[in-house]
Parts: C-alpha cells; structure tokens; sequence
C-alpha cells in the first residue's frame, strides 16, 4: 500500500484533516504528561506498595527510558508497515498499560507497565508527527499544524504534575494512569476513520541490527547524563556516556554501510535538516536546563508547597501558547525563518539573563524569566521541526520526526547535566566549610538539617540562588551562540519550502525534487 492521504497535492486540508489533527492532538498530550504525572504520585505510590529505594527509581524514570531509547526505531517501522497502524497499535497498548498501571499490586508491576507505556509513546510521538506531514501538503499550513504540535507537547509537561497533584488530592494515585484510558479509546474509534495511512512504498528489509545498536547508543548516554547534575561526574556515570557515544558511532557506521539503513543518511543531505537537528538538540538543552534549578527554586528556596510550585509553574506557560503561532504566522508574512529562529534563540537568552539577575527571594522575577526563556524555545522549535519535515521526504517523515524527538531527549538530558553541573558546582563553592557535608551537597540535603544549624537554611538558599545564576549565565552565552549559528546556517532554509509547489521535496539521496502523487 502507497502513501495516500484525502489531501490530493498541492490542495489545502480541510475540516477533515483539521478535524483528525485534534484527535492526533490527545495522544501527544498524554504523551508529554506521562513525563511529569508521577511527581505527586510517588509519595501515595511508596506507602501502598512499599518499592525499595531502586524499584521506586525505575518507578520514576523507565518510561522516559524506553521512550528515547525506542524512538528512531519506532519511527523507522511506521515508514514500512505505515503510520496510522502503527499509531493505533500504540494507542492500544498505551491505553492497556494506563489500566494495568492504575491497577498494579507490587511495584514489580507497576515498573513493567511504565516500561509498555514507554512502548507506546515511542509509537505515538514519530507518528503523529508523520501524519502531520502525510495530511498537510500545504507549507503554511503544515507550519499551523507544527505550531499546534509543539505548543501541546510542551503543555503537557506543565500541565502532567499538576494534573497528579490534583488527582492525588482527591481520588487515589491509580487515577494518574486512568485518564489516559478515553482520549485512547477516542483515538481508536476516530482514527481510522479520520487518518490516512502513510508509509514508504518501497522501504528495504528493516534493518533489525541497528535496533539493539540504537539502543545501547541512546540509553547509556541518557542515563548517564540524567544522573551527574545530582550524583557528580563519577565514574560510572562518565564510563556510560562513554559506552553510549561507542555505540553511536558503530551505529552510524551502520547506517552508512547498510543497503537499507534505520536512519538514511540522504536525509542529512537535505537542505536545512542537519541545522534542524543540531539546533533542535541546543533548544533542549536550554528548556531542561532551566528546568532543573527553578523547579527547585520555587518548591525549596521560595518555601512553596509541591502543588503550589506546580500551580505557579503554570504561569510561564501562558505566553508559550502564543509563541509558535507567532513565529509561524511572521514566517508567513515573508520573514525570512533565519530571522525568526535567531530571534527566538535571542529571546531565550534574554530569559536566562533575567534569571542571572534573580536573588534568594525573586518569584515574580524568576516566573517571567522562564515565561520568557520557554517562549524564545517554542518559538525555535516550531521553526526548526517544520524546516526538518519539509525537508524530509514524506516517505520518511517518521525517520525524520524520531530523529529530531530523540535529539529533544539528548539535549534535555545534556541540559540538565552540563548546567546542573555548573550550578551544584558554584553552590559547593559558596556554602562555608563549616556547614555538614551533607548541606554541602545539595540544597535538600541543607534543608533536611537545617533545624540543627542555625542560619543555614538562608545561607544554602543563597547559595543555590547563586548556582542558579552562575548556570543562568552559562545558558545565555550558549543560546547567543545558536543565535548566531542559526543566523548563519538557515540562510537558505527557506527558499525551496516557500517557492515549489507542497508536495515537492528532495529526495532521500538529496538529489532532484521528487514528485509523489
């Protein structure tokens, strides 16, 4: 079975694809809270089912595990056997894990069905996007879509804690998992109804050894990253990394010896998708990055409540939704996207400065800093995934969007370990050798003593504040830096996407323009 989509080339979508992109929409979001739902749930989780200090850990990270380690094989497989199916036998297993979750008796369960729901989303993030792809022909409105997609995927984790606070706090930590249960079902009814398949014609054989290759690339670096903002750069953690990034270069070896590859390497050779991948990794890491100090600031230095920083979290995530339809509608009216994505990483920069500025007691000041810094990101991302995906032949569009989701989990995870490093590192250096090393360490390690020293809990708050800053400063050399490169490598970005006709792309070899029907 072909590509084939109710858009015939070069029309507009219509109620229709409009209609079906809602539906797509449901899944990611529950995709992206999936990320964020437990942070209130541990707590009820640990007193019911009692997991040692480990299996509350897998508890906790397996699903953003599997997830990044599944993604460019997931988004390989939708190419052959074809989006739409692959986005529903997610969905299904998506929504039996929820239950199975909800349900669990032991944590041995639980951390199994938080590994299946890592599955699912792994089918459900490439293929939506895909889809997007396979249904809007047209630039400007794939760009609407695109806009739409990636101000909900961000909503998400906003939206995911204080959605477990909430549900905690009336109804039990089970019910966390259960509201996946209707927007899956939906998705099973509406989508074959609604979506069109979209998968490559003539794929090759699926190359099955790059799939452990991909995983022992990505989740060794991944958790190795994760680990070193709050354990240090051991040993160990080094030595994964290391593994990983072994394993990454047999991998591309593989992709560029193999006569059918998981990743074509054409794809690079595409105008403008190389750029989109390199920025959209920076990009990340400025969102995670930031994430890592000022949740901690507004739960442990401002002294709020876990649900009160998770409310007012949600204030920084009312200009986002205003960002990428921004950047989208200027890159209409005939801004070159250079332009805008230079501006967006400016703007971003601009709220890393402003957190450079904050002191020990600065909420106001801090909440519009990340308002700030995640609209400038929005805004960059938005450009930059639908420059990768107008790039990409829409035979590949599953390939393209694994590939620039699974640079999200690397520049997220390498946010949080490069600038976690530099703020932990500033507030060792600022806390006096007098105070008990387990202050010494880390702010909650001060808080948790702070009863038998007086005065510490002020002078740790401090302390973390200045780290914040000092790692705010890092942060904002490094976005003036991808202003720049962005400046310089989208230059010509923008001409074929705007000028040929929708449904012309470089082919995967990035030779002539082919032309699908």
């Amino acid at each position: 079975m072909t590509n084939s989509t109710s858009t015939s080339p070069g029309a507009g979508a219509g109620r229709r694809e409009w209609t079906a992109l809602g539906v797509l929409m449901l899944p990611l979001l529950l995709v992206s809270m999936d990320v964020s739902v437990l942070y209130f749930a541990i707590p009820a989780i640990s007193a019911d089912l009692e997991p040692t200090g480990t299996q509350q850990l897998w508890i906790f990270d397996i699903y953003g595990f599997v997830l990044a380690g599944l993604l460019m094989t997931m988004g390989s497989l939708g190419d052959r056997i074809g989006h739409r199916r692959l986005l529903l036998i997610g969905a299904a297993a998506f929504g039996a894990a929820s239950l199975a979750a909800a349900y669990a008796d032991s944590a041995g369960t639980l951390i199994l069905a938080r590994a299946v729901l890592g599955i699912g989303g792994a089918t459900l993030m490439p293929s939506t996007m895909a889809l997007i792809r396979t249904m809007f022909t047209d630039a400007g409105q794939r760009a609407r879509a695109i806009a739409l997609w990636s101000g909900v995927l961000t909503a998400g984790v906003a939206l995911g804690s204080v959605l477990s606070g909430v549900l905690v706090e009336y109804f039990w930590w089970g019910s966390v998992f259960l509201v996946n249960l209707p927007a899956m079902a939906l998705l099973l009814v509406l989508g074959p109804i609604l979506l069109p398949e979209s998968r490559d014609p003539d794929p090759g054989r699926f190359d099955w050894p790059s799939v452990p290759l991909s995983m022992a690339a990505v989740l060794p670096v991944v958790y190795g990253l994760k680990e070193i903002p709050s354990e240090g750069w051991h040993v160990r953690y080094v030595l994964s990394v290391t593994v990983g990034l072994l394993f990454a270069a047999l991998f591309v070896h593989r992709q560029r010896t193999s006569a059918s590859p998981m990743i074509s390497p054409g794809l690079f050779r595409a105008r403008g998708f190389g750029p989109a991948v390199a920025l959209n990794l920076v990009s990340a890491f400025g969102m995670m990055g930031s994430a890592y100090f000022t949740t901690q600031y507004i739960q442990s230095v401002l002294d709020k409540s876990a649900l009160e920083a998770a409310l007012w979290a949600l204030l920084p995530s009312v200009p986002i939704g205003a960002a990428a339809p921004l950047a989208t509608l200027l890159v209409q009216k005939g801004v070159h996207r250079a332009h805008v994505v230079t501006a967006g990483f400016a703007i971003a920069a601009s709220g890393y400065g402003m957190l450079a500025l904050a002191g020990s007691d600065a909420m106001w000041l801090v909440l519009a800093a990340c308002g700030v810094l995640a609209s400038g990101i929005v805004m960059v991302m938005s450009q930059i995934m639908d420059l990768a995906l107008g790039a990409a032949p829409v035979e590949r569009a599953g390939t393209a969007s694994s590939l620039m989701e699974t640079g999200t989990e690397f520049g997220g995870a390498l946010g949080m370990a490069v600038l976690g490093s530099i703020g932990t590192a500033v507030y060792r250096h600022e806390m006096p050798s007098s105070a008990p090393d387990t202050a010494r360490e880390t702010l909650g390690g001060a808080l948790a003593v702070a009863d038998q020293v007086p005065g510490l809990a002020t002078v740790a708050r401090e302390a973390f504040t200045s780290g914040m800053n000092g790692a705010a400063i890092a942060g904002a050399v490094l976005l003036s830096g991808a202003a720049v490169l962005a400046a310089i490598s989208l230059r010509r970005s923008q001409g074929p996407e705007h000028r040929k006709t929708p449904d012309e792309h470089l082919s995967p070899s990035g030779g002539a323009p082919s032309r699908r029907a």
